[in-house]
């Protein structure tokens, strides 16, 4: 399993457009990706789950990938992550 931390820089959090966009990024592998923040969690994948973790400009994620593509995914996500949130 690999995982990375990441403090939301985004001036609204992880709203509508930029979850949309991660939900497809996590559909690219095969990996499951977990995002938890505070204690919840939620798989990637699933753009109303991601809406419920309520993640704030400001507010640090925990990204979890297990799975066979999970070198390349924690990679991926983590540049993803840097780019678009």
């Amino acid at each position: 399993m690999k995982s990375f931390v990441y403090t939301i820089t985004d001036e609204v959090g992880i709203h509508a457009r930029p979850a949309g966009l991660l939900v497809k990024k996590a559909n690219e592998y095969d990996s499951e990706i977990i995002i938890e923040k505070n204690g919840k969690i939620c798989d990637a994948t699933r753009l109303i789950g991601l809406m419920s973790l309520a993640v704030k400009q400001g507010d640090t994620v925990t990204v979890k990938i297990e799975g066979a593509d999970e070198e390349a995914a924690a990679l991926e996500m983590e540049q993803f992550f840097k780019e678009n949130l």
